[in-house]
């Protein structure tokens, strides 16, 4: 089946163009079932391919498949190619398995939009993209699905156009992951100018050999690729673009946050892990940045809300603690919790759009509560969902977000303080999360007596995904039990020929990074789970049993919760320092430079020719006497001009 690895992409593809070029042609049953069953067919082929892979010795698997020469000049050359290899395994199964969940939930979802056809042309464009960047095996084929998932943002986050804060949210993902591949670009240009190859594997084999460990031109390199990996990923400072996409319909956020766009940063960092080994200085970069964002967005979930905006800001957090996991040299846990956040995050977020679809476009949570008798399946799949996130053991976000816990504290890449603010995040993530269960499912019914005699379940076509993907929520992380259970960390095995260049890939499987400690991380996992039952208690006392306390906390503190729900004043921030001054140079420019100097100067200059030639213009009369007696004057001067000589 390898070799019939280019239509993992091609299937969404050929949805693309079909629903595409038939927009208001096709019945919504037949676009219905082109846009689920090419999404499908890429998953089917995709299981296949990762059973071949499977099959294959483990230090031969790699698949290569070159469709045609894309750019071939002088020394630079590059192909259309295609790679197959665990880590890309993973992610065209996340990437086609959640993707057409995500598909099926949206036919019942977005069933009476009048811009049906139009939404799932994007959202098969929107795959296509995404299974392009993830297959490609070279920097320049996955730029091109970097920019397919960064325009496809943009149309669906702006779905519904018409409003001023959905196409506001589309031009703001759209600009802001400019700035980010800027970056991305510089970096790939340094590799390319450093190794002489934009093949990932090229890359990968000669790194070592053209870069010296630590030196300022791999970090350079490094820098840059991760600033286009944090435009993507949605970290600080430009993550301002992922909470505002909430414009755009539920399940394109599902898609989003869980299977595509914003994982894409994540897989870049984890591709080149042979890059970022070499340069401890970009990895603690990378590891900063990542567990900060962690806790600055876990920060604002706790005072959102609007349902999908706290699902949001749980996003940007959750892709702190994969970064955290690449700068402590742990690419393997990275791309793990990838994969566990994957089901539970979309799981969330289809449930979000179960209610909001309940509650007639409701988002609010303050006008929800007692939902739970209405939503029956949606209630307990996003619970198990909520536990999942809230690191519950044996739920699957336990495995990855402990796995991270740890090496963020016992690799040699990694620092106790990696792990305080890895672990109070863990915390407020399981207290902003069960705030959001008994706000929407629990407590009196706020919601106004219209509204409520509308709710009711959710169809079949958007309960069934649910089910599946609250399946995995529980299962998932079983791949990848840790060592200190007695068994081998199957997913860290399996991805170990990718990252065999990483210190976490070249240790024992029983030993973590930096030495292993069984005794030590028994007890920060004990902790961690101790810290996530008492946030959940808390959230059960100040959101169900005791809902005066959390109305007399937020009065007594209206400061700190006033900054939290205006999330830090950022945005502000942001318009102050970088939008306002950008506008106003461009109205200088366009009013003052363009119009008046440039403008000013040529239609001067214009005008001055103009007045010349209407003085000459008089010598033009049209009349032959007139201008034999202007030829006959000019001989006779000329006559008079040789006698005088």
């Amino acid at each position: 089946m390898s070799d019939y690895l280019f239509l993992i992409p091609l299937f969404p593809l050929i949805g693309f163009i079909t629903n595409g070029l038939l927009i208001g042609r096709l019945p919504k049953p037949v676009i219905s079932f082109v846009g689920c069953s090419t999404v499908f067919l890429s998953f089917a082929l995709s299981v296949m391919v990762f059973f071949e892979l499977k099959a294959m010795p483990a230090g031969l698997r790699v698949i290569e498949q070159v469709l045609f020469t894309w750019i071939p000049s002088g020394s630079f050359h590059v192909n259309i190619g295609l790679l197959l290899d665990p880590l890309s395994a993973v992610m065209i199964l996340v990437v086609s398995g959640v993707g057409f969940l995500i598909h099926v939930y949206s036919v019942g979802y977005m069933h009476n939009d009048p811009g049906y056809g139009r939404y799932f042309t994007y959202l098969n464009l929107f795959t296509f993209a995404m299974l392009t960047l993830v297959l490609a095996d070279n920097f320049l084929l996955m730029f091109v699905g970097w920019e397919g998932v960064g325009l496809c943002s943009y149309l669906l986050i702006g779905f519904w156009f018409e409003k001023k804060s959905a196409s506001d949210a589309g031009k703001k993902a759209f600009i802001v992951n400019r700035i980010g591949d800027f970056g991305f670009l510089l970096g790939m240009f340094l590799v390319f100018w450093t190794v002489g190859s934009l093949d990932f594997l090229t890359v990968s084999e000669k790194a070592p050999e053209v870069f010296t460990y630590g030196g300022a031109l791999i970090t350079t390199t490094c820098i840059l690729l991760f600033v286009g990996a944090v435009g993507k990923s949605a970290q600080i400072p430009l993550y301002v673009w992922l909470p505002d996409a909430m414009e755009g319909p539920t399940p394109v956020s599902a898609l989003i946050h869980a299977a595509t766009m914003v994982t894409a940063g994540v897989y870049m960092v984890a591709r080149t892990n042979a890059l970022f080994i070499l340069t401890p200085d970009a990895l603690l970069v990378v590891a900063i940045i990542g567990v900060v964002t962690a806790f600055f967005a876990a920060t604002i979930g706790l005072a959102q809300n609007d349902i999908k905006r706290v699902l949001a800001y749980s996003t940007v957090s959750q892709l702190g603690y994969m970064f955290l996991a690449c700068g402590v040299a742990s690419f393997a846990a990275g791309i793990f919790h990838l994969m566990t956040h994957a089901f539970f995050k979309a799981l969330l977020f289809l449930g979000a759009g179960s209610v909001i679809h309940a509650m007639s476009d409701e988002q609010d949570m303050r006008n929800m509560g007692g939902l739970k008798k209405y939503l029956p399946i949606t209630f307990s799949t996003m619970f198990i969902a909520t536990l999942a996130i809230a690191g519950i053991p044996p739920l699957s976000g336990f495995f990855s977000k402990d796995e991270i816990l740890w090496k963020s504290f016992s690799s040699d890449f990694g620092h106790p303080l990696f792990w305080i603010l890895g672990f109070v995040t863990a915390g407020l993530t399981a207290f902003y999360m069960f705030r959001l269960v008994f706000m929407t499912f629990y407590g009196k019914e706020r919601m106004d007596d219209k509204t409520r005699t509308h709710i009711h379940e959710s169809p079949k076509t958007m309960t069934i995904p649910l089910i599946i993907l609250a399946v995995f929520s529980v299962i998932g992380g079983f791949v990848g039990i840790p060592h200190i259970f007695g068994v081998t960390n199957q997913f860290e095995h399996w991805l170990e020929p990718v990252m065999a260049t990483s210190a976490g890939a070249a240790e024992s499987h029983v030993l973590a990074a930096g030495g292993g400690d069984t005794g030590m991380e028994w007890t920060l996992m004990l902790l961690s789970v101790v810290l996530v039952a008492v946030s959940i208690y808390f959230a059960h006392l100040l959101y169900k049993k005791r809902t005066e306390l959390a109305t007399s906390l937020r009065e007594r503190f209206s400061g700190l919760h006033r900054t939290l729900l205006n999330k830090y004043y950022v945005d502000e921030f942001y318009g102050a320092v970088v939008v306002r001054p950008v506008v106003y140079l461009s109205l200088f420019l366009w009013k003052v430079f363009d119009v008046v100097v440039i403008d000013g100067f040529l239609n001067g200059l214009a005008s001055r020719y103009h007045e010349v030639s209407e003085f000459l213009r008089f010598g033009q009369t049209g009349r032959v006497r007139t201008y034999a007696t202007v030829f006959i004057f000019g001989v006779v001067l000329v006559v008079a001009y040789m006698l005088m000589d």
